[in-house]
């Protein structure tokens, strides 16, 4: 690695999907255009640029996963499909003309705060260096494939990949697939497959609940309603918001009569399509919905009654030259392993070597389980701010009502950073961040979130990812900084 001139810049953002975006675009509407955006890929989009699985499409209604400030009345099905969602993405970076602003290729792998300075130096892998007073991480936190470390992973002979990076060079059709896991992307890409495969077996480690989500495609008539009557399209967003905030979170957070009626829904979209009492009992979760993740879809279990899928409940053993092994002790031929297991969520910023105030490396600081003030700041890291950080992911309703909650309040810290009686500086107080951890983990132990051993929202013992409260309560909090909780001047 040969490090370059650096270049500088007042703002630094990391990352090019949704979070950067919305950073970005609040930066413009404070005026401000003097900041540059890092992308690790050669092109924008997060998540939705890397998983081009057959079927991959948003688990959230499309006209509630799109900006606030950028309505689509262009959709084409109530869920979107991911190639219809990165092509929003590059339209919002057009319109708003944050195209110049990108930098790719530029993966970053070091980030330092210069204590003489008050600012941060930034190194990306092939020796880049970026200097600049504010640095905004919006990285995300589902980019990191996970492959659980199985016996004998690497042995398989034949075709393996991760569905989040899917190989389209190989031709599905006729092969012996083994899908091990079966949660999000999995429910989505199974069906898709099922449908030319010779046989696909899915190695499910637990039971999910899944809920038949109603997809279709919208029609003329509504097309044209979005379009030129905007007030129907904010209402009817409204509508699906408040589905979300008053059916499902109370859900999560233990209401019996929405939990039960949840349940009932996900019994009677089995049935239509399981007939084996059996199956369905396997199918069934044996913890509270919300516990883990609810998956949404059509097709999923239309596609296990399918007569080339089975359903493999034994945990996978080892894996063999030609397929897998069960506890069992069954041989499980493959021609195709693909894996579904989702991503690594924790640590967060895993890739970056971030060091802050006085030496303090942020892997330290966080040992134990990820933390942060609101998500968003994190103490001994002065002018390091986060989107979708720490206990601000949602199991109930879409990310980008908070990414743009976000990033409204730290432009609002910009500012008092930038006031002429501080130092270019703004640091959340260490007692502060203590006390808001508290209440996370004291409040987030009453959910369902708490009520698995193991999920990818927990950290060990910590609850690392989610935010214990509504959506609105979030917005509520995040509208204005309550500035006795950060100081503007270092000791």
């Amino acid at each position: 690695m040969t490090e370059q001139a650096s270049i500088s810049s007042p703002i630094i953002i990391i990352g090019t999907g949704f979070g950067g975006i919305a950073m970005a675009v609040q930066l413009l509407k404070d005026g401000r255009d003097d900041f540059i955006m890092l992308e690790k890929a050669d092109s924008l989009g997060g998540t939705w640029r890397d998983n081009t699985y057959p079927g991959a499409e948003c688990d959230i209604p499309s006209a509630l996963y799109s900006f606030s400030f950028a309505p689509n009345p262009t959709w084409e099905f109530k869920w979107a499909k991911q190639p219809q969602i990165l092509s929003y993405i590059n339209e919002v970076v057009d319109r708003y003309s944050l195209r110049p602003k990108m930098r790719f290729g530029e993966r970053v792998c070091r980030a330092e705060f210069d204590d003489a300075q008050n600012g941060w130096t930034v190194i990306t892998h092939h020796g880049q260096r970026f200097d600049c007073q504010y640095l905004i991480s919006a990285v995300g936190q589902l980019h990191h494939p996970n492959k659980p470390d199985i016996k004998g992973r690497d042995d398989f002979k034949g075709v393996s990949f991760h569905s989040a990076r899917w190989n389209h060079d190989i031709d599905i059709q006729g092969k012996r697939i083994g899908v091990i896991g079966n949660a999000a992307s999995a429910v989505q890409f199974i069906p898709e497959i099922a449908k030319t495969a010779g046989h696909v077996t899915v190695y499910q480690r637990s039971a999910n609940w899944v809920v038949d989500k109603g997809d279709r495609p919208y029609t003329s008539l509504e097309k044209a309603l979005a379009r030129h009557a905007p007030w129907m399209a904010t209402l009817y967003r409204f509508g699906l918001w408040s589905l979300s905030e008053y059916v499902v979170w109370p859900v999560i957070k233990g209401a019996k009569l929405r939990g039960a009626i949840m349940r009932a829904k996900n019994r009677m979209d089995m049935k239509r399509f399981i007939k084996d009492p059996k199956m369905r009992a396997l199918l069934t979760p044996t913890y509270p919905v919300g516990a883990k993740r609810i998956l949404f879809s059509d097709k999923y279990y239309e596609a296990l009654a399918f007569d080339n899928v089975s359903l493999v409940t034994n945990k996978v053993d080892s894996i063999r030259e030609t397929g897998i092994t069960t506890a069992d002790g069954t041989m499980h031929d493959h021609d195709v392993l693909i894996w579904g297991t989702g991503f690594h969520t924790n640590p967060f910023l895993k890739e970056i070597d971030v060091v802050g105030a006085k030496g303090r490396r942020l892997n330290v600081h966080w040992t134990g389980g990820a933390r942060a003030y609101m998500g968003i700041m994190t103490d001994g890291f002065p002018n390091l701010f986060m989107l979708y950080g720490p206990n601000t992911n949602t199991g109930h309703t879409s990310i980008i009502f908070k990414l743009e909650c976000q990033a409204g309040y730290i432009s609002q810290l910009l500012q008092v950073a930038e006031r002429d009686e501080s130092q270019g500086v703004i640091a959340v107080r260490p007692d502060a961040a203590q006390d808001f951890d508290r209440e996370m983990q004291d409040r987030l132990r009453h959910l369902a979130w708490n009520k698995v051993e193991t999920s990818w929202y927990k950290d060990g013992d910590r609850l690392t990812n989610n935010w214990p409260g509504s959506s609105l309560e979030f917005k509520r909090r995040t509208v204005r900084p309550d500035m006795a909780h950060f100081v503007t001047k270092l000791p």
